[in-house]
């Protein structure tokens, strides 16, 4: 399919050439049709280049007949005569070797050059730099860098994630407290474990640069409408923190942290816990469950330790819940993002606003999307005890 500017350019050729009466009906009716072959025509393939030469050059076709014996093929009439003449004059079905126009850009070195900086150096991760940094430094256009990347190199494009910082002692604690994990937690344990989780939610649509695109047909982006281009955000936007837990048993309502109140042991033990998840939780499973919490200060505190080895008949303690881990808890790694997709997708108004449309955006999230999440736990494990307490995430993005 040819370009729309190619397309533009042919269109004020036809409308020149009609104005001033430099066709006459028949051949306008020639350079309708050659507009609409050269619109609609498709590159020939091997097989077809193969296939056009035989008829050509042992049974003498014309070009009429192959079109008429093989309507299949959608061979373009056009096309056909160019090949067909080729062929009568050089036996040859195939391009010349260095016919074209000469390579300006991707040349040896251009590709040699883009090969060194495009990549991180042995050892040194991090220095690799990106197509539009190799454009500016090099001079190199930005169009032929990547494709030098893509069709010379070979290589192919992988998003980084964004993770938590593990410093060796986090790593040999990830790596320890995996491996008990995995020797307590049997399969028939975790269908009965209540992962949980807090998060904040604001006012102001959260920004995604990488997806935040807008398409218009338009030549440059200065003639696009700045208030497409340009989205505005506060400073200081109103948040409000929601608190869930989540099995293969269900999953309880949202427990919100009342605006400027100080999340210590205390508030936890009595507002999120006590009065919030734990009646949810004892109601779908009775007393027969395990509580994972992360490592977030109020929940290691001995008030809340205290608080759990009394009201819940089994918990993983702090000291064996893996360190500086979102990438291990079901809600963190999986339903946050399902419910802040749906939550998202209008326009928040207010925090009471806010509080209503994840109410109704979390009774939607289905139980197979949290077993799904909960089945990728005992793997995730596994994964941190091979990777000896490293990141895990890339296995999953």
């Amino acid at each position: 399919m040819l370009g729309r500017d190619y397309l533009l350019s042919v269109s004020v050729k036809f409308v020149y050439m009609v104005k001033y009466s430099l066709l006459n009906s028949r051949k306008l009716l020639y350079v309708i049709a050659h507009v609409i072959t050269d619109v609609n025509m498709a590159p020939l393939t091997a097989e077809d280049r193969l296939l056009i030469k035989t008829l050509r050059i042992e049974k003498g076709w014309t070009v009429n007949r192959m079109i008429t014996e093989f309507p299949a093929r959608e061979w373009k009439r056009r096309t056909l005569y160019d090949l067909v003449r080729k062929i009568d004059s050089t036996g040859s079905a195939e391009r010349l070797p260095g016919s074209g126009r000469p390579r300006s850009a991707r040349t040896v070195s251009n590709i040699q050059l883009v090969d060194d900086l495009i990549c991180s150096q042995e050892g040194k991760p991090g220095t690799s730099r990106t197509p539009r940094e190799i454009a500016r430094e090099t001079g190199i256009s930005h169009s032929s860098v990547v494709r030098i990347a893509k069709n010379d190199l070979q290589l192919k494009v992988y998003r980084r994630c964004e993770v938590q910082t593990l410093s060796t002692a986090d790593k040999l604690k990830r790596l320890n407290a995996c491996k008990r994990l995995k020797k307590r937690m049997t399969q028939s344990k975790i269908s009965r474990t209540w992962f949980s989780d807090e998060k904040t939610f604001t006012v102001e649509t959260p920004s995604n640069s990488q997806n935040d695109r807008v398409y218009a047909m338009v030549n440059a982006k200065r003639d696009v409408s700045p208030s497409r281009l340009l989205k505005c955000r506060k400073h200081f936007t109103k948040s409000i923190m929601v608190s869930v837990a989540v099995s293969k048993l269900g999953k309880t309502s949202l427990v919100f942290v009342q605006p400027g109140a100080k999340v210590n042991s205390a508030y936890y033990c009595d507002h999120v816990l006590k009065n919030g998840l734990l009646q949810d939780i004892h109601q779908l499973s009775g007393n027969n469950f395990t509580f994972q919490q992360d490592g977030a200060p109020s929940h290691r505190s001995k008030h809340t330790v205290e608080f759990l080895q009394t009201n819940v008949p089994d918990f993983i303690e702090p000291s064996n819940w893996p360190p500086n881990s979102p990438d291990l808890n079901p809600v963190d790694y999986s339903i946050w993002g399902a419910l802040q997709q749906l939550v998202y997708r209008q326009k928040i108004t207010d925090i009471e606003h806010l509080k209503r449309v994840l109410i109704n955006c979390w009774d939607t999230i289905s139980q197979e999307l949290i077993n799904g999440a909960i089945d990728q736990w005992s793997k995730r494990l596994s994964l941190v005890i091979r990777s000896h307490g490293g990141h895990i995430e890339h296995h999953f993005r």
